[in-house]
């Protein structure tokens, strides 16, 4: 007996995940896909990663029922400090009391922990884990996903959330505009004398920025923060190779003794960067979400609120359609998700990317120019509101997923 669904997510990642339970939670019923299986996404070490998520984001969190499980677990982030090179002239992003933070940081490991334990038990989320698809088949009134296992898997909309390299993308032909930042980011964490304060700070160097971003206190009261530093990758190697005390003095170096004496908490991993978007998100029963959509330079920290967006909207068009009678798969209703996501996604990219190239121009006149700048934006009350608003993710139209 066939087990048709509305969805086939190929990919169980923290978009994908996401995406099943926000559907199921409109009565959408999915499958979804992974090489992987929850036991080895969720190890110890797997993904070092921390996320910014911000507050539109964290209201899609909410709305989906993880806000008792996550809660405990984030540290917010009351204010985000921009400087260039630590010199004089930097950006200080505060909220207003009644604002609330501008987003919260989690261990990546902590929000695919949360997704799976949500989804488990869940009669519309059936979870296919530990096997790969052999071939996806596109039809005018279904979709159908042969597993190498040998099962098929059908459904009416199959859905790409494989990440930056989705063969679902390349197998149907959709091209991205791509290119490669030459930089290589290092993620780590670190333990520090001084308090954070809930303050990320964003220090600009031409080879590449440094990111630190608050997490909670550990057990024992040391303060810690996420680090993603990244370099021109004509040095990765050589970073990669220093000793963890040379790594932990090259970062201390850089921060100038604000966040007093530092060591390393967690392993070091590093990932290259690169800048991908795709110019068509959808096709005849098909539609990208994530990074299969657009891959992005993670100066922002903006790369997953964007997929989540993705999902937000998603689910809406696919919800709405349904009240009107149309299949999950219609063209009008993945038409109106392109439409919907084509401009916030490109929008964000370009910025990122204008700020990537903006800062890398080496020499004192261009920082002494950047730095002019930003002293002109610290002054300007409603600049800093509209970039703070982009940062939570609350500009725009938002679809009420992402609505508190």
């Amino acid at each position: 007996m066939s087990d048709r669904r509305d969805l086939v997510i190929l990919g169980g990642g923290l978009v994908g995940m996401t995406l099943a339970l926000a559907a199921a939670r409109r009565g959408l019923s999915s499958h979804v896909i992974d090489k992987a299986t929850p036991a080895e996404l969720t190890a110890e070490g797997t993904d070092g990663r921390a996320s910014a998520i911000s507050t539109a984001s964290w209201n899609l969190f909410c709305n989906i029922g993880l806000a008792q499980p996550l809660e405990p677990l984030g540290c917010p982030i009351t204010s985000i400090a921009v400087t260039d090179g630590m010199k004089p002239g930097r950006i200080d992003f505060q909220p207003k009391a009644d604002e609330g933070t501008l987003g919260r940081m989690f261990a990546n490991r902590d929000i695919r922990l949360a997704l799976f334990e949500a989804a488990r038990g869940r009669p519309l989320i059936a979870l296919h884990s530990g096997v790969e698809p052999l071939s996806r088949d596109r039809g005018e009134h279904a979709v159908a996903v042969t597993l190498d296992d040998g099962r098929m898997l059908e459904g009416s909309l199959l859905v790409g959330a494989e990440g930056r390299q989705s063969p679902t993308r390349a197998d149907a032909g959709l091209v991205s505009a791509k290119w490669d930042y030459s930089h290589r980011a290092f993620v780590t964490a670190i333990t520090h004398e001084k308090p954070h304060g809930g303050v990320a700070w964003e220090v600009f160097f031409p080879a590449g920025p440094l990111a630190l971003l608050p997490l909670n206190d550990l057990p024992d009261g040391r303060h810690r923060s996420a680090v993603v530093w990244t370099v021109d990758e004509s040095d990765a190697n050589g970073v990669a190779a220093l000793p963890d005390a040379v790594f932990v003095g090259e970062i201390a170096a850089r921060l100038e003794g604000i966040f007093g004496k530092i060591e390393l908490a967690a392993p070091r991993m590093g990932y290259p960067l690169s800048f991908h978007h795709a110019g068509r998100i959808v096709d005849q029963r098909l539609v990208l979400v994530g990074d299969a959509a657009h891959g992005m330079h993670p100066i922002a920290g903006q790369g997953l609120n964007l997929g989540l967006r993705d999902v937000g909207v998603l689910v809406e068009c696919l919800s709405e359609g349904l009240r009107l009678g149309l299949d999950p798969g219609d063209a009008q209703v993945l038409a109106r998700y392109e439409r919907w996501r084509s401009l916030d996604s490109l929008t964000v990219m370009a910025a990122t990317d204008a700020i990537v190239r903006l800062f890398g121009v080496p020499g004192k006149l261009p920082s002494a120019v950047r730095r002019l700048g930003m002293a002109a934006v610290q002054r300007s009350g409603w600049l800093k509101t509209f970039f703070m608003n982009e940062a939570r993710g609350m500009s725009g139209d938002l679809p009420e997923l992402l609505r508190a």
